[in-house]
């Protein structure tokens, strides 16, 4: 699904207009054709940010990226793809992952010198299951979500995990870890 928005979208992108999601949503934007966009896009490149301070190099994917009209800051837009009954929301503690993710190319593209708002979208996609049929044809509810960024938990995080990797033992599991479980039972088999 992702791959085909990105088609759909970069045709928009590449006549200059906004796509009819966007003009729905009272969206003053467009694609942004940015000459970077397709590096960015790559999952094996991304976005990438090199912390000489922690001698880290940070990167992420991100699925697209639009540009207000009005103020000229770039939008960070992630795709979405499910199949359920109920409404697309992201309201639910595992979609917290989502907004880090969101939140985390904000903070990557801020540090390419390049101005970002803060409200970034979610285009989610509901496959239908209340068809009376499949038909060898999959339809789909789109959904566009706004979500307010904040990369202030960024860097405190990235100094965390600089101390945990240059520590001279791993830290003890957490008691409500799952990672940790895991890994645990992994042990021991």
């Amino acid at each position: 699904m992702p791959a085909l928005l990105k088609k759909e979208f970069d045709a928009h992108r590449a006549r200059g207009e906004a796509h009819p999601l966007m003009v729905e949503a009272g969206l003053n934007a467009v694609p942004h054709a940015h000459p970077e966009l397709d590096t960015w896009r790559s999952n094996l490149k991304g976005v990438r940010f090199e912390d000489r301070k922690l001698n880290l190099v940070l990167f992420g994917a991100i699925d697209d990226l639009w540009r207000d009209l009005g103020t000229g800051e770039l939008i960070v837009v992630d795709y979405k793809a499910t199949s359920k009954d109920a409404e697309v929301t992201l309201d639910a503690e595992w979609q917290d992952g989502y907004k880090r993710q969101m939140e985390f190319y904000q903070w990557l593209l801020r540090r390419q010198g390049l101005t970002v708002a803060k409200r970034g979208w979610f285009v989610y996609c509901n496959g239908r299951r209340d068809l009376p049929e499949f038909g060898q044809r999959l339809e789909f509810r789109v959904k566009m979500i706004p979500y307010e960024g904040s990369d202030a938990w960024i860097e405190p995080v990235l100094q965390e995990i600089k101390a945990t990797l240059g520590a001279p033992e791993a830290p003890p599991p957490g008691a409500g870890c799952e990672y940790c479980a895991f890994a645990g039972k992994a042990a021991r088999a």
